[in-house]
This record gives structure tokens, C-alpha cells and sequence, in this order.
């Protein structure tokens, strides 16, 4: 994939978060690793509604500036993190969707064998230790889960989320919300939930 390509994904995925409510004001940030090996991530201080081409910045693994004219999100560590800890990762998008947060904020990992689908796409979801946003707290706080999960809730902070590409990162934040809602309505607004057996996500895993 280009880079054009690759800038145009992050501009679409952004839209979509400031779309459906995922993310407010200059939240949320969005990363993609090029073929390069760098990392095309988003500015600091812009809606990822209303991103352009030219806000795009691209850096080396290490955060050493390639091209852009403007500053990478004051989280860049947090995704540089996991595309070091784990080359299969190709995208990571990072955003505060009000559901998941709320969990986030609650303390509660998103772990409940009720939904198949969440079962696939996100498998548990835990909740990494408070981390103080945009130091290097936040990297330390989800390195324990970058190899072994698909997406993390990170403590009164927001929902992280990444993928062999950027389709993948995006799909696995819409249905971490999803998720979410579905967590809350049943076992805190109809608290009731009959929850699959082991040997019943075994056959659906399988």
C-alpha cells in the first residue's frame, strides 16, 4: 500500500470516529506502519474529523521525524510501543468511545463469554493500570498485552485497539463499543445474562 493510500485510510478512519461519537473535540489518535517500516501517524490538537493529507506525519520506529510539517499526538510512544513489542501489528487506533470508556473508568475488563462475535474479534479485553496521558507511563501500562490481545481499555483514559492493517484496527473499536453496550445493558440494566459454556466458544472458536 502507498503512503497516499495509507494517509487517505487514516483520514477515512478518523472521519468515521468523530462520526459516530468515538471520539470529541482533538481526541483520539491513529497510526498505520508504511512499507518503509515508519509510521504515518496523526497530529496533535486537530479533530480526526476534519484531518487533510498534508497534517499527516511519518516517523522511524524510534520517533525520529521523517516528513510533516506539524507535531505527532502526544501519544505517539503509546503506538511506537506496540509495533516494537509486536511486528504483526500494522495499525493501532486509539479512541474514547463513551461505552468502553466508561468501563475504562469503572475499572471493569470486558471479559464476559455472552457474544461470539466479540468472542473472534477482540477474545477478553483487560484493563491496563492507570497511566498518566501522553507520558511514557502509557506504554509501560500495555506492554504486557501487546502480544497476547487485540485490544486493551486503558484506566479513566479511553479504548486502544490494533491489526494487520487499518481495516482490522478500525473493525476491532467498533466492536469494542458494540461490546461494551451490549456488557452494560445486559448484566447492569437487565442484569441477567446466560453466558455460552466453555465447551460452547471452544466450537465456535474452533
Amino acid at each position: 500500500m502507498s503512503d497516499n493510500e495509507i494517509i487517505m485510510q487514516i483520514i477515512d478512519i478518523g472521519n468515521k470516529m468523530y462520526e459516530r461519537g468515538f471520539v470529541a473535540s482533538n481526541d483520539g489518535n491513529i497510526s498505520v506502519r508504511a512499507e518503509d517500516g515508519n509510521i504515518w501517524v496523526t497530529p496533535t490538537m486537530v479533530s480526526k474529523g476534519g484531518m487533510t493529507p498534508d497534517m499527516m506525519i511519518k516517523l522511524t520506529p524510534g520517533g525520529t521525524l521523517v516528513t510533516g510539517k506539524r507535531k505527532p499526538s502526544t501519544e505517539v510512544a503509546m503506538h511506537l510501543c506496540l509495533y516494537r513489542e509486536n511486528a504483526n501489528i500494522k495499525a493501532v487506533v486509539h479512541a474514547h468511545p463513551v461505552t468502553a470508556t466508561s468501563f475504562s473508568i469503572a475499572g471493569i475488563a470486558l471479559d464476559k463469554p455472552i457474544y461470539p462475535e466479540a468472542l473472534f474479534n477482540l477474545g477478553k479485553v483487560p484493563v491496563a493500570p492507570y497511566a498518566q496521558p501522553g507520558t511514557m507511563e502509557v506504554p509501560e501500562s500495555i506492554k504486557p498485552y501487546c502480544r497476547t490481545h487485540k485490544a486493551v481499555l486503558l484506566a479513566n483514559h479511553g479504548a486502544l485497539t490494533w491489526g494487520t492493517d487499518s481495516t482490522e484496527a478500525w473493525y476491532r473499536m467498533e466492536a469494542l463499543e458494540n461490546y461494551a453496550k451490549i456488557v452494560l445493558n445486559t448484566y447492569y440494566i437487565l442484569r441477567q445474562a446466560n453466558e455460552l459454556t466453555e465447551e460452547q466458544a471452544r466450537k465456535f472458536l474452533n
